[in-house]
């Protein structure tokens, strides 16, 4: 479900300036390899709505998930679009209806964004991505959420961002690209951000 993340776009934030392809990520300080952790399974969440007054019916992130359920928190949930030609395109959800930023607590603020900062450097470990882009828009649906966006050199709209038209044909498809498989990549996610936060 793409449809209503097309809203137009309105900025994009690197990671404070570090490298995107560092080559001590995974080295000790010595220089030996790090083994990498195991992978446990991390069981896929089930999608309820929030029961509270800010529910609005007729608000598509209040009735669905909005993607592909990766880790519900009680503020928050984080989804995966659902879109082919930018697969690791990451949505971080207030649960709550609400249209702005400012409608938040200052604490409710560094949560949510505690949240976005997770799902970006996993994306930034697993990745390795030219440029992670953030936004937050709502121009189409009201619903306050973030958009945390891998983009690649070799994508179909870089390095315009993802609303813009194709530039560019991408073969094979963006997906088998990655250099961390969709399962994968959302159990450490969901990893990521389940530290910050009780599963709801």
């Amino acid at each position: 479900m793409t449809g209503w993340g097309i809203e137009g776009f309105s900025g994009m934030r690197g990671a404070r300036g570090l490298p995107h392809n560092t080559a001590s990520r995974g080295r000790l300080a010595n220089g030996a390899a790090r083994s990498p952790a195991p992978l446990a399974t991390f069981p896929m969440p089930h999608f309820s709505p929030l029961s509270s007054p800010s529910f609005q019916p007729s608000c598509e992130l209040c009735r669905e998930a909005g993607g592909v359920l990766v880790f519900q928190a009680a503020q928050w949930r984080v989804i995966r679009a659902e879109d082919a030609a930018f697969p690791a395109f990451y949505r971080v959800v207030w649960r709550a209806h609400v249209a702005e930023w400012s409608d938040l607590t200052l604490a409710e603020q560094a949560s949510l964004m505690g949240a976005v900062g997770a799902v970006e450097r996993v994306l930034r470990d697993a990745l390795a991505p030219t440029k992670i882009n953030l936004a937050s828009l709502g121009n189409v649906v009201p619903h306050l959420h973030w958009h945390v966006i891998a983009r690649f050199d070799w994508d179909s709209r870089f390095p315009a961002p993802v609303w813009a038209a194709p530039v560019r044909e991408v073969a094979p498809v963006p997906a088998a690209r990655l250099r961390t498989p969709l399962p994968e990549l959302d159990a450490r996610v969901a990893r990521a951000v389940a530290a910050l936060a009780p599963a709801a």
